[in-house]
């Protein structure tokens, strides 16, 4: 039984890995959406043939924002940030007392989940610099918009 159980949250933490992964990049383009900034989504950037490369090599999904250079740098920053989100679904569940945390299970769940939560570098310096990032964008020609989508 032991076997099977640890079996189940290996699958357990690779599924909430991947889910979170792409709910991490869906949040970045969820809060873009919201400040009326252009972005693009992109699924399996680099992505290498082979399914172990396929499945080893990053990011599996990223979005790049098209500021104007006439946004409030605030709201790169939350863009940047908003992953922390994931935060809360899991402290909402930890409250509920019929969950137990002593299951390897749902220790896998918790954890893939949370570190996907962790706004990567990436993200940590859009934060920071996000002023200088839209001091340095180029005002776009009217006629040449980015529309935001995903791939």
């Amino acid at each position: 039984m032991v076997g099977t159980e640890l079996l189940v949250a290996g699958c357990s933490l690779a599924f909430a890995v991947v889910s979170g992964l792409v709910l991490h990049e869906w949040l970045h383009a969820l809060v873009l959406r919201l400040a009326r900034i252009d972005y693009t989504i992109t699924y399996g950037p680099d992505r290498k043939r082979g399914a172990i490369k396929m499945f080893t090599s990053c990011p599996w999904a990223s979005v790049t924002p098209y500021p104007s250079g006439r946004e409030p740098a605030w709201k790169l920053r939350i863009a940047a940030l908003s992953p922390l989100l994931l935060v809360v679904p899991v402290l909402g569940i930890a409250r509920l007392e019929s969950l137990s945390f002593d299951s390897p299970i749902v220790t896998a769940i918790t954890i893939g989940w949370l570190a996907c939560s962790i706004p990567s570098p990436q993200d940590f310096s859009v934060a920071f610099y996000a002023h200088e990032i839209l001091e340095s964008t180029v005002t776009r020609e009217p006629d040449s918009p980015h529309h935001s989508h995903a791939d």
